[in-house]
């Protein structure tokens, strides 16, 4: 991701942390950019925790609305200077194959940050969350996974995949607008 670097420490439960400038053509941003890394064989969705979005998720579970707060704030403070958060998730889908992983695609989503959240998740049937991968009789905290199909459905560009050819060695990628 293109931007400047900020010398300052960023917290939080993903993979990856950063303080950058983001420029852009009337203003400039400071970012608190937030990047977590998934390896799973689903390729549809990806799994984010509450820790990791400052949305609300707004969906259906059985049959009923669900209305959960993230944990993220939309702007984070750091060193008494305040930074927009935002959240992307790598995404890896890869096969099993004779005893190792087979990578086949890397799915990169960019989280709408909660400021957002009245375009592109006002309610619980405008969505693109689904039911996560958490099991509460187990004590199981709150999980959540993001549909990239309907994630595209708001924002092509907010979900882009990269194919992996893994036989011929070679690379299957266009952007999205």
């Amino acid at each position: 991701m293109r931007g400047y670097s900020i010398a300052q420490r960023i917290y939080g439960t993903v993979d990856y942390r950063a303080a950058r400038y983001v420029i852009l053509p009337d203003f400039m941003v400071r970012q608190a950019f937030l990047t977590d890394s998934k390896a799973e064989k689903e390729k549809r969705s990806g799994t984010l925790q509450l820790s990791q979005t400052s949305m609300r998720i707004r969906q259906t579970r059985a049959g009923a609305a669900v209305d959960e707060a993230g944990l993220l704030p939309q702007f984070s403070t750091y060193g008494g200077v305040c930074y927009l958060t935002t959240t992307l998730l790598a995404h890896y889908y890869y096969n099993d194959a004779a005893g190792y992983n087979d990578l086949k695609e890397i799915t990169v989503a960019a989280i709408p940050n909660g400021r957002l959240q009245a375009k592109d998740n006002p309610d619980a049937s405008t969505s693109f969350w689904m039911a996560g991968r958490n099991a509460p009789a187990r004590g199981e905290g709150f999980r959540v996974r993001i549909s990239f199909s309907q994630l595209r459905q708001f924002a092509k560009w907010r979900a882009q995949t990269i194919q992996y050819d893994t036989e011929n060695n070679h690379v299957l990628y266009q952007w999205e607008e």
